[in-house]
């Protein structure tokens, strides 16, 4: 692959100029920069591409706008703590988390949660983007690499950040709708573990993609199965069982939870990516130090 030119997209999105980075993000990547059809990168969301979990903030807002109690507001703010002290899922914070966001968006349209999540985007999530992991997905993208977010968390949420952070796309859990409106139950099911390796799979084989020349990044042991199936697996932030299995497995580890300077990090460089490292690094230095 070529020598990546500029890193325009990049510093604009790290810089906090929202404007400036969504004009960067459209399109993804820089025209003159060839698209690499074989490569691409895998992002898991909750404590790898922002702190804490997608569907909690979800569920703040909901709550704002009268969609359950406050009862119901003290379980999500509950286990939104147990997440950021632990930095891992759990199976039953997850499947308690589900049947509540199920159970609150029964009956309600989908073209109106579409635009809540938006809102919601700004309100909660958009401060709590982890630098180092933004600037690996605009890494990728002005490699010429296409990039999906892949959670459990619901995809109207999913696309939104992808969208926002430039991403290719997004893969989240699906609630089954009729007519335009929630039925209360899912479509398959929560887009988690094994579920989301297979989705990837499935992605990868719809798209045309190399898995060897793919990367994955993830902060959690439940993704093992999504990071296995790549060429280069990166873990982000990991739970204590993820850093020990990472470590047997030779894996990269980066932690931007540290609060050390972004010249330490070392930012790891997928396929491809070796030009684009040094500069990326240097748009983290960039964004943390006008923050």
């Amino acid at each position: 692959m070529s020598r990546i030119p500029r890193l325009t997209p990049a510093r604009a999105a790290l810089a906090g100029d929202a404007a400036a980075a969504q004009a960067a993000a459209a399109p993804a990547h820089d025209a003159d920069i060839p698209v690499d059809p074989q490569a691409g990168a895998f992002f898991d969301c909750d404590n790898t591409i922002m702190q804490g979990a997608a569907i909690f903030y979800l569920g703040r807002g909901l709550y704002k706008r009268k969609f359950f109690s406050s009862r119901e507001l003290a379980r999500f703010a509950w286990q939104q703590a147990w997440f950021r002290v632990n930095g891992a899922e759990h199976a039953g914070h997850m499947a308690d988390a589900k049947a509540s966001a199920l159970s609150i968006v029964q009956g309600h349209r989908v073209t109106d949660l579409e635009e809540i999540c938006e809102e919601v985007f700004d309100e909660y999530m958009a401060d709590k983007i982890w630098p180092g992991t933004r600037a690996l997905v605009q890494m990728h993208l002005e490699a010429g690499q296409r990039t999906w977010l892949v959670t459990a968390a619901p995809q109207e949420a999913a696309k939104v950040i992808a969208g926002r952070l430039g991403m290719t796309g997004a893969l989240g859990t699906v609630a089954e709708a009729v007519n335009g409106v929630y039925t209360g139950r899912l479509v398959g099911d929560t887009l988690h573990g094994p579920a989301k390796a297979e989705a990837v799979r499935a992605l990868a084989a719809k798209e045309g993609l190399d898995l060897s020349r793919c990367a994955a990044y993830s902060d959690s042991s439940n993704d093992i199965p999504m990071l296995s199936l790549v060429g280069h697996p990166y873990v982000i932030n990991p739970d204590a069982d993820l850093r020990r299995h990472a470590r047997e497995q030779g894996w990269r580890i980066r932690d931007f939870r540290t609060g050390r300077k972004a010249a330490r990090v070392g930012i790891p460089a997928a396929a491809g990516l070796g030009a684009a490292a040094g500069g990326t690094a240097a748009a983290v230095a960039m964004y943390r130090k006008r923050h």
